[in-house]
């Protein structure tokens, strides 16, 4: 830790620009507000395309692009021990205190977090996703999530679903485990100017077009609720493998002039498209948190959203209809969600979203967790060691070789290159003249600007 208690920040996660989704949209925000609050924040993830190197973004936000591909959905392979000499060099140059790495599935969050703690770094990792205990994939990520959090410093869950599932996957005391919920921009994302007329219901789905977003319970549920509801009309952004379905649905059933797909739905035109609905509709079977529902309320749609994970958690309940992840009883959701719309003021709606949530009410409760972490007590590798054994009778020691070996070849890179012979980078503090002093910050459009003007 600095001085006057300012942290040196490295964020890992496979997942950030110019990709998009909810884990990308967290670190961009949550690095933003921390800049703000006087903490160095640096980002580290892989290439993308012919994006790689050091580039700046808005706010001075400076991310490692290190020059690793993808492997399998915007994953690197995992190599355990091909990461550390690059992480160990951004460490010391950027003479970070902190790491803190995003999300489970991110091969190079659990290196990064691995090679951290090898060389006494505290580590913070925050967990976006749930997961199951039955399938074979969930069991193989759990006990990497197990071997990760043997030794993590502080954890931090979007909500009290997602903490009760990452407590019961990894073993982790749940005394170690925060709860800080995710935000939204409302200075980006407004209600429209007019009042939408209610003469035409939209209805409007943005989501990724997979089997964990529910997108074959829409494709029986749109048909109905166009059946019963005759001035309804629904609006679809994204793409995925289902898309498929969602458009032979809309040719079996004649509905090309009442379903509009958009395709990829750019992040920067997302508040457009939210501005001309009515209702939001997410259809997720299994979400730790979801964004998406806070940025439709905050441009003033009513939600109906499945009940699942840890969305009855996000809104107050005259917002958001909920239902069972079952074709009639979400139609029955929507049917009441239409009967309520009268009552909905959007611009009040917006309101209560800015004081309900704020990206710089989550930073100042993530630098409380940070401060937890700094002040845990160093051990030394044995100690270490004996975490991992814990976790399993073979798995036990084999976590423990691994994190053997990672530390002779931490103790090799110290004889080939001295801590002393990398060079420090010095701090250039570029805040000032990249944005002013809007209440959330620059807005992720800009980020895309100051990123593709760097190159």
């Amino acid at each position: 830790m600095g001085k006057h208690g300012k942290h040196r920040i490295l964020m890992a996660s496979d997942f950030f620009y110019p990709n998009f989704g909810g884990v990308e949209n967290h670190i961009y925000y949550l690095s933003q507000c921390l800049i703000k609050l006087g903490h160095k924040v640096v980002v580290m993830t892989h290439a993308y395309g012919n994006r790689s190197g050091v580039r700046y973004m808005t706010g001075g936000l400076k991310v490692y692009y290190v020059p690793w591909k993808p492997f399998l959905m915007q994953n690197t392979f995992p190599t355990f021990y091909g990461t550390l000499s690059i992480v160990r060099t951004i460490l010391i140059r950027e003479r970070i205190s902190i790491v803190h790495g995003h999300q489970a599935f991110s091969t190079l969050c659990h290196e990064a977090l691995m090679h951290a703690r090898t060389m006494g770094y505290k580590v913070v990792f925050t967990d976006h996703s749930l997961y199951g205990f039955a399938d074979v994939g969930s069991i193989h990520m759990n006990k990497v999530l197990q071997f990760t959090l043997a030794d993590v410093s502080q954890a931090i869950c979007v909500s009290h679903t997602s903490k009760e599932n990452t407590v019961l996957r990894s073993g982790l005391p749940p005394e170690k485990v925060f709860v800080i919920p995710n935000a939204v921009d409302t200075a980006m994302f407004k209600p429209a100017v007019e009042r939408v007329s209610l003469q035409e219901i939209v209805i409007i789905v943005i989501s990724r077009l997979v089997y964990r977003k529910g997108a074959d319970l829409l494709v029986e549920v749109i048909p109905e609720v166009c059946r019963l509801q005759p001035n309804v009309r629904f609006v679809i952004g994204g793409d995925g493998p289902k898309r498929v379905r969602l458009e032979e649905m809309r040719e079996k059933h004649a509905l090309q002039d009442r379903v509009e797909m958009l395709g990829a739905v750019p992040h920067a035109k997302v508040q457009s498209v939210l501005a001309t609905g009515h209702i939001f509709l997410n259809s997720s079977l299994t979400e730790a948190f979801c964004i998406a529902i806070l940025e439709a309320a905050s441009c003033g749609l009513l939600t109906v959203s499945t009940r699942v994970g840890g969305v009855p958690e996000v809104l107050p309940d005259d917002m958001i209809v909920l239902a069972e992840p079952d074709p009639r009883d979400m139609v029955q959701a929507i049917t009441k969600a239409i009967e309520l719309l009268p009552h909905i003021d959007p611009q009040a709606m917006h309101n209560r979203m800015k004081e309900l949530y704020s990206w710089h009410d989550v930073a100042k409760r993530t630098k409380i967790v940070y401060d937890r972490a700094i002040s845990c007590s160093n051990q030394n590798l044995l100690s270490r060691l004996s975490r991992y054994l814990s976790c399993g009778t073979w798995a036990g020691k084999l976590f423990c070789l691994v994190m053997i070996v990672d530390f002779l070849l931490w103790r090799l890179l110290q004889l080939w290159q001295a801590d002393r012979d990398i060079e420090v980078v010095p701090d250039i503090d570029l805040a000032s003249h990249c944005c002013g002093e809007n209440t959330e910050g620059a807005t992720y459009v800009s980020s895309t600007r100051t990123a593709s003007e760097s190159e």
